[in-house]
């Protein structure tokens, strides 16, 4: 509950932020000027941008969420909680691997099923491959849709 509220006080704070970035636009543009008509298109892009930016976010963090709860409901929600952790709380590096290996078998063997690329996205997490994981989760969400 807590990240929703504090994410819901960033997208207010954002929404502000916005309509204040919008209004300075509308100004530059009102100056009729070359240059304040080119500069007030270019502020106006960025809040267009922000908000593209903002809902495709929230978007991948809602179908994320939506999916966890399906696996978690079926009982296949991936669970590390038996590999070994170093001092820090981070899974082990080998064991990382190892996991992620097995689930890059389970994708090999099930390309069509969203359920083993949201399980390989997790292993890219654990594994600490941040990007990898984003764009596996991607092909997850173009799957269950």
């Amino acid at each position: 509950m807590k990240v929703r509220i504090t994410v819901g006080v960033l997208i207010a704070a954002l929404a502000v932020y916005f309509v204040l970035l919008a209004g300075r636009a509308v100004a530059l543009l009102q100056t009729g000027s070359v240059v304040g008509v080119l500069l007030g298109v270019g502020v106006l892009i960025l809040p267009l941008l922000g908000v593209w930016l903002v809902y495709s976010n929230l978007r991948f963090g809602w179908e994320t969420e939506k999916m966890a709860r399906e696996l978690d409901a079926d009982g296949l929600l991936p669970d590390v909680s038996h590999l070994p952790r170093r001092p820090s709380g981070r899974v082990d590096r080998e064991a990382a691997d190892s996991w992620f290996e097995e689930r890059r078998a389970e994708v090999e063997a099930s390309p069509e099923d969203w359920r083993v690329w949201f399980r390989l996205a997790y292993a890219y997490d654990i594994a600490g491959d941040r990007g990898r994981a984003r764009e596996t989760m991607r092909k997850a969400i173009e799957l269950h849709s």
